[in-house]
């Protein structure tokens, strides 16, 4: 019986080792050993690998997977969706608004190759014109060039500092320690900013980490910026930043198209409750559909979802606490108003309005390609509006009428995103890691615990909290399964 299994057996270690050392270039999609070999499970209840959430990450794992000839695998998603942190809201023709993360920019390498082999084309974002600023009863129109009115002198510092600490390890950063005692408010202050100053920094800091400088930790945010080239201004701006471009179709077709090719793979409503023995070669996943066994499980989730799973045995103390202390303060809230053209583009508006002390955070232009419908969207602050969709349209509506005129009176469409309610399984969309954390708690983040491999953007060593941080957890976490699956294959 040996004898006979043998070149199975040989084959499938082949293609684990050559996969463990060149897996980068498969997730590329240069190499395809999908034809070569498949890899078995030794026995048929128990997969080579489980894989929770259906977001970039997890299903860029399963891809990846699949491609280096993998066929084992599961791919457990809660929601009755694909897709994660990313939704589409379908207006009609073919035109959708994203409500959740939607853009990407230079260096996001990771995400616009997926794009590519994918066959998703890319536009760039609107902003050509002025934005305006409301404050109380006071309106300024100013363009901005694409900017977010920073100051280039803050920029320039933060760029500085930021080279010293590593994006996807900011614990070790050689003045770590000390840099994790100021929150970015507390270091705003020493450096005397100005009022009007102060507010466009927080805003920036608000939109993109979730979190009042107040709440941030200095350390923090010098790890996302150390991810956009050391440059503040490439991590806030649209012309050249992270803000840069678009997914035609919406960010969430990505997901839509993965979800396509692994087929049957993918388990939607299917969330995971209770792991069993992840410190043993078998794992045991109980979810709402059953029980699940694999020999390795990739957890591709926010580390504050992991607590509403059941570990048995409990897990170690840092990894636990970890989760436990994850901030889960930043669920954000995204509207879409419809009209019928982007009026505002013929009077000289870039679509953009900053208000002050109101309810808009930031709104903006997200008319799709062809500009055949006018789409505004707004990052509204969360309980800032009343729960009733008619009444926060009205309400939004004056705001914009403020801004361009009456025709902003009268949308043809509303939608209203609120992250923190839609599910149970979308605690946050950002995660505004607060002052001491990562020198405390950061050492716990990537390593493995027994057969668990954690993934999600909360893990990318760069552009963590971006879709392309998923896309780059996924391919690191599909490259640890392998190796450890090549290793157990070369030790049988």
């Amino acid at each position: 019986m040996d004898r006979k299994r043998k070149p199975d057996t040989q084959t499938r270690r082949q293609l684990l080792r050559f996969t463990a050392m060149g897996a980068a270039s498969l997730a590329a999609g240069g190499i395809s050993l999908a034809q070569a070999a498949v890899t078995k499970s030794m026995n048929g209840d128990i997969l080579d690998v489980a894989i929770i959430g259906a977001g970039l990450a997890g299903l860029t794992a399963g891809r990846d997977l699949k491609l280096a000839g993998c066929d084992s695998f599961v791919v457990l998603e809660a929601r009755d969706r694909v897709g994660g942190r990313t939704y589409n809201h379908d207006l009609g023709h073919g035109v959708v608004a994203e409500a959740g993360g939607q853009w990407i920019g230079p260096g996001q390498t990771a995400i616009a190759d997926l794009a590519r082999e994918l066959g998703i084309d890319t536009f760039p974002t609107y902003y050509a014109g002025k934005t305006v600023v409301l404050a109380g009863d006071a309106r300024v129109a100013q363009d901005f060039h694409g900017g977010v009115g920073e100051d280039q002198t803050i920029g320039n510092k933060l760029g500085e500092l930021s080279r010293g600490v590593p994006s996807g390890a900011p614990w070790k950063a050689q003045h770590g320690a000390e840099l994790d005692k100021l929150s970015y408010g507390d270091w705003l202050q020493k450096q005397g900013v100005k009022y009007e100053d102060g507010y466009f920094l927080a805003l920036a800091a608000k939109l993109s980490l979730g979190g009042a400088p107040a709440q941030l930790g200095l350390l923090h945010y010098l790890s996302v910026i150390n991810s956009a080239g050391c440059s503040y201004t490439q991590l806030e701006s649209i012309k050249g930043g992270a803000q840069e471009t678009r997914f035609v179709g919406g960010s969430q077709v990505l997901s839509f198209k993965m979800a396509n090719e692994l087929g049957d793979k993918v388990r939607l409503s299917c969330p995971v409750r209770r792991i069993v023995g992840w410190d043993r070669e078998v794992v045991e996943l109980h979810t709402d559909q059953g029980i699940i066994r694999a020999r390795y499980v990739i957890a591709a989730l926010n580390p504050a979802l992991c607590n509403q799973i059941v570990f048995d045995p409990p897990l170690p103390d840092g990894r636990s606490q970890l989760q436990q202390r994850w901030p889960t303060n930043a669920p954000m809230r995204k509207t879409v108003h419809v009209y019928e053209k982007p009026f505002w583009r013929n009077n000289g508006y870039s679509g953009q309005i900053m208000q002050v002390g109101g309810p808009v955070f930031l709104a903006y232009d997200n008319s799709p390609p062809d500009a055949s419908l006018g789409v505004i969207s707004a990052f509204v602050a969360p309980g800032a509006l009343p729960d009733n969709p008619g009444t926060a349209e009205q309400t939004l509506s004056a705001v914009y009428a403020r801004a361009w005129g009456d025709k902003a009176l009268h949308p043809l469409q509303f939608h209203d995103y609120d992250w923190g309610r839609v599910d149970p399984w979308t605690l946050q969309c950002i995660h505004p890691i607060p002052p001491g954390f990562w020198t405390t708690w950061g050492k716990f983040l990537h390593p493995e615990v027994g057969r668990l491999i954690w993934s999600g953007t909360e893990t990318a060593d760069i552009w963590a909290g971006s879709m392309d941080g998923a896309v780059r957890s996924g391919h690191r976490a599909a490259l640890q399964t392998l190796g450890n699956l090549a290793n157990r294959s070369e030790v049988a």
